[in-house]
């Protein structure tokens, strides 16, 4: 890359470089199939919007990373014409650029930071993380660099993005790692949560492969926790000389109402599941093929209800409702997912909540009766609390209900750790400058100790613990033998 001085650059004439389009499937066309969105980006494009960076001192952008990313110099190696150099920037501070770089809500963390974005279109960050991502994955592979092996073994409890980021860093540094998980392959919310038209399964297989040649070992189908195969404390019993929980956030939140129990109506991660994997990737009891029916109704409002409506779509159905309590404005999920699903002809039903479901004589659903809500005083998260409207009762007729009301920790992991704590909503409570927790040799990270969250925050965990691990791993006795 030439040496350009980075101060060197004319800002005025930047912020008059438009910004380049980002090419997308048409809906019409991609309601059909299951690839991503967003089309591949060209090297000449990618350039030119790198280009609109004003590469300024404060690097808001950066600061506004939760791994901190360097954002500013990856793009100025990009507009230089080195895009493995820009990759190369981007993994020293995250181990999954390229999914980041899809699956982050980058209009409320770099791109919402951006100083260009203050009177133009913020500079499009996570397309070009994944753009440089994808060209050093498929044309200069990062090499591992593993060190020599250090006769230590870690168990990771969970293959998810926390989970992967501790097993990938410590493999690299020596130590033996398996990673133990509940699902049959390993990626947790990126292969069982994550929709293929967000992030198709070869960039995780793809990174997946990298990782078992290091090596690391994947242990699948088997669930660590009280009342499952291995316990925690079975995992140090066995010789294990240090544990990381990066079990997730994995379990449903549940509506109690009436006839609830329905058939038809499925939590959204078996929804998600079943509509975009293959059978042989699936538990046993869910691989019966899934039969969703023509109209489907989905309750919730994040970014998982848009990823159950959007399925739904591609998986045939003819109505698509989602059914929000509060209005667009409180909705936490991205803007651009919402933007997705309109154009994908989901119906959004704004200011209501299901008080019951209807079921067929045979047992199953066949629809939801709804009432209307106002918004009241803020709840404690600030949010306007709504309120059912006297009287306002109406019926959504569905073959299928999704339910994607939120997740919660499954407490029975860290149960099977003597001396781990939680909270009374069973996140696990660490140190959290080191991800320790109070059982020596016991980590934790990710949704497991933030609640359901975001997959960079999950990395941020994960390489936070994986230091800490690192440093508590060096200080024991030298192994035997």
């Amino acid at each position: 890359m030439p040496d350009i001085p980075r101060t060197s650059v004319d800002r005025k004439a930047r912020l008059k470089i438009p910004a380049q389009q980002i090419g997308k499937q048409d809906p019409n066309v991609r309601v059909l199939n299951w690839s991503e969105v967003y089309l591949p980006l060209d090297i000449a494009t990618a350039k030119v919007e790198a280009e609109r960076c004003i590469q300024c001192p404060a690097a808001p952008c950066q600061v506004a990373c939760p791994v901190g990313n360097d954002i500013p110099r990856a793009l100025w190696q990009l507009e230089h014409d080195d895009p493995g150099g820009a990759a190369a920037v981007f993994h020293e501070t995250s181990n999954m650029p390229d999914m980041c770089g899809r699956l982050c809500p980058q209009e409320r963390l770099c791109e919402g930071h951006c100083v260009v974005g203050k009177n133009a279109k913020p500079v499009r960050i996570g397309r070009l993380e994944a753009f440089v991502a994808d060209w050093q994955r498929h044309h200069a592979p990062a090499c591992s660099g593993r060190a020599a092996p250090t006769g230590r073994r870690v168990a990771v409890v969970g293959a998810g993005p926390a989970g992967l980021v501790v097993a990938e860093e410590l493999a690299k540094r020596g130590h033996g790692i398996t990673v133990f998980d509940t699902w049959p392959a390993p990626g947790g919310v990126l292969r069982y949560g994550i929709p293929n038209f967000k992030l198709e399964k070869r960039v995780l297989d793809e990174k997946l492969a990298e990782l078992r040649r290091l090596p690391i070992t994947f242990v699948g189908e088997t669930y660590v926790g009280i009342g499952g195969r291995k316990t925690v404390d079975g995992l140090l019993a066995e010789g294990y000389d240090a544990v990381f929980l990066g079990q997730g956030a994995s379990v449903g939140n549940p509506l109690r109402i009436e006839g609830s129990e329905l058939a038809g109506i499925v939590q959204a991660t078996e929804f998600l599941s079943r509509g975009n994997l293959r059978a042989d990737e699936l538990p046993e009891a869910m691989r019966v093929p899934l039969q969703a029916g023509r109209r489907i109704v989905i309750i919730g409002g994040g970014d998982t209800s848009m990823d159950c409506a959007r399925t739904s779509v591609r998986l045939g159905a003819r109505e698509v409702t989602l059914v929000y309590r509060r209005t667009e404005r409180e909705m936490v999920g991205r803007e651009e997912e919402r933007q997705h699903a309109r154009e994908e002809r989901v119906r959004f039903e704004f200011l209501a909540s299901p008080v019951r479901f209807l079921g067929t004589a045979s047992g199953r659903v066949r629809a939801v009766v709804l009432e209307r809500m106002e918004l009241g005083p803020p709840d404690e998260g600030g949010r306007r609390r709504p309120q059912p409207v006297a009287g306002s009762e109406f019926t959504i007729e569905a073959d299928s209900v999704v339910l994607a009301i939120g997740y919660g920790v499954d407490e029975q992991v860290a149960a099977s750790a003597t001396g781990v704590l939680m909270d009374r909503y069973g996140v696990v409570l660490v140190d959290r400058v080191t991800g320790a927790t109070d059982r020596p040799g016991v980590f934790a990270g990710g949704d497991s100790i933030n609640g359901a969250d975001l997959v960079v925050t999950a990395i941020r965990d994960g390489r936070i613990a994986a230091a800490a691990m690192e440093a508590y791993l060096a200080a024991l006795p030298a192994p035997l033998g």
